[in-house]
C-alpha cells in the first residue's frame, strides 16, 4: 500500500511536472497559456484544459487586443481631423496673403501716396473739349472725362482709367458714345463735340444710367460746353453745395 500510494504520489508528481514541461516547450511557439503554468491546473481526459486562470488571461489579452484596436481607430480620426484644419488654416492664409494685404497696403507700391489722395478737391468750373484732354492722367495726374455732357473727376479710379487701366481710352475725353455701344476703341470717340443725336433709345438710356452712376461714385466737378458756349461762373457757396450733396 505503501508503495502503490508513493508510486501514485510520484505518478501524480511526474504528471504534473509534465504538464508544466509541455507548457514551457510551448512557449517557444507562443501557444502558451498563462494558466497553464499555474499551480497544478488539471486537464481533461481529451487534453482540454480546465483551468479557469487561463481562460481569465485569455480574456484579459482579448480586452488589451480590443483597447489598443480602439486607440489606434481613434488615433486615426484624430489625425485626419488635425489635417483638415490644417488645410482650412492654409487656404485662409492664402487668402490673406493675396487680399488682405492688398486692404492693407501692403503690398507692391505700400506707403505710396494715391494721385487722388495728394490733389486737393477740385474746383467746380466747365469745360471745352480741348480743356478737358489735358486731365487724361499724363500730362496731368487728375484724371476727368465727360458723360452725358458732365464732367466727372475719376482721378480715384485711376487704376481703371489711368493710363494704363483698361478704360484709359477714355481720360481726358466725353466717354458717352464708348459706354452706351460698349466700345472701348477710338472710334468710339470723337474730336469734335458729339451731340449723340444718331444714338438709339436703348443707347441715351444706357447713358443716363452711366451718367448716375458716376454721379454716385466720383465728383461732378462741371459741364462739357457745346461749341461756342461761355461758362458758367461758379460761386464757393454753390461749389460747396455741390460736393456736400455727393459726400
Amino acid at each position: 500500500m505503501g508503495g502503490a500510494g508513493r508510486g501514485v504520489g510520484e505518478g501524480r508528481g511526474r504528471g504534473g511536472g509534465g504538464r508544466r514541461w509541455r507548457a514551457v516547450m510551448a512557449a517557444g511557439d507562443g501557444d502558451v497559456k498563462l494558466g497553464t503554468l499555474g499551480s497544478g491546473s488539471e486537464s481533461s481526459s481529451d487534453g482540454g484544459s480546465e483551468s479557469p486562470g487561463g481562460a481569465g488571461a485569455a480574456a484579459e489579452g482579448g480586452g488589451w487586443a480590443a483597447a489598443a484596436l480602439a486607440l489606434l481607430t481613434g488615433g486615426g480620426e484624430m489625425l485626419l481631423n488635425v489635417a483638415l484644419v490644417a488645410l482650412v488654416l492654409l487656404g485662409a492664409y492664402r487668402l490673406w496673403v493675396r487680399w488682405g494685404r492688398r486692404g492693407l497696403g501692403t503690398g507692391a507700391g505700400a506707403g505710396e501716396e494715391s494721385p487722388a489722395a495728394s490733389l486737393p478737391r477740385m474746383k467746380k468750373r466747365d469745360f471745352s473739349l480741348e480743356q478737358l484732354r489735358q486731365y487724361d492722367g499724363s500730362r496731368n495726374p487728375r484724371i476727368l472725362l465727360a458723360v452725358n455732357g458732365k464732367v466727372f473727376d475719376v482721378t480715384k479710379g485711376s487704376k481703371f482709367y489711368g493710363p494704363a487701366g483698361p478704360y484709359g481710352i477714355f481720360a481726358g475725353r466725353d466717354a458717352s458714345r464708348g459706354l452706351a455701344t460698349f466700345c472701348l476703341d477710338k472710334d468710339a470717340l470723337r474730336d469734335e463735340y458729339d451731340d449723340l443725336s444718331d444714338l438709339n433709345a436703348v443707347q441715351m438710356e444706357s447713358v443716363r444710367e452711366w451718367e448716375m452712376q458716376f454721379k454716385e461714385k466720383y465728383d461732378y466737378v462741371g459741364r462739357l460746353l457745346k461749341p461756342g458756349e461761355e461758362p458758367s461762373e461758379y460761386t464757393d457757396e454753390e461749389d460747396t453745395k455741390d460736393h456736400n450733396k455727393q459726400d
